[in-house]
């Protein structure tokens, strides 16, 4: 298990920016590579509500569980790989977390067996390196909707910030608040549930 502390910047674009980014930038559609996050948590949102989020990531058949939490500088992340059959196991809900996740978990008040599988976002993501950090255009597909985001990671707040609003600037590109991409889908999932 590994831990990182990720400091991200994230605006959505509109599809028009979006070609308007991958033009400026020469970034082809070869450059972008599909990867999978599936979303967990309890029944009660019990992750969500103590501002954490846990994922199963499927990257080039590699497989990554992750747990996301927020602190002060941007987001604890805890990383855990998986082999394809305890990521499918994991999906079923037919196996238990790795015991240092379920144990990091538990320090949260959050008992691992009371964890389920809620669905998949599916990302086309394009990287570049960008001003000191990474830039990252993404172009989601969930729950029969479609956006457009561009990220960027910095290894410092303030000056990775003004990178970032810059670049938009020069793009012409609107700030816009915008929600991470397991908050978009639970707030889509809520959505199709109210509908039912």
């Amino acid at each position: 298990m590994r831990q990182e502390v990720e400091i991200e910047f994230k605006n959505m674009l509109t599809k028009d920016e979006f070609l308007r980014m991958k033009q400026a930038f020469h970034i082809d559609d070869d450059a972008f590579s599909y990867q999978e996050n599936h979303y967990f948590d309890t029944p009660t949102f019990s992750l969500k509500e103590k501002g954490a989020a846990l994922r199963i990531r499927m990257k080039q058949h590699t497989y990554t569980l992750t747990l996301k939490q927020t602190i002060e500088e941007g987001l604890l992340e805890t990383h855990e790989p998986l082999t394809t059959e305890e990521a499918e196991m994991l999906l079923k809900g037919a196996s238990a977390f790795p015991s240092e996740m379920a144990a990091l978990l538990q320090s949260l008040g959050v008992v691992s067996n009371t964890i389920r599988y809620f669905g998949t976002l599916a990302t086309y993501r394009a990287e570049l390196p960008y001003e000191g950090g990474l830039l990252v255009l993404d172009h989601s597909l969930y729950l029969q909707t479609e956006d457009y985001e561009i990220e960027y990671e910095a290894t410092d707040r303030v000056r990775g910030k003004a990178i970032f609003e810059q670049l938009l600037t020069t793009m012409n590109i609107p700030i816009r608040p915008t929600k991470n991409k397991i908050k978009r889908f639970y707030a889509k999932k809520y959505e199709a549930e109210e509908q039912r």
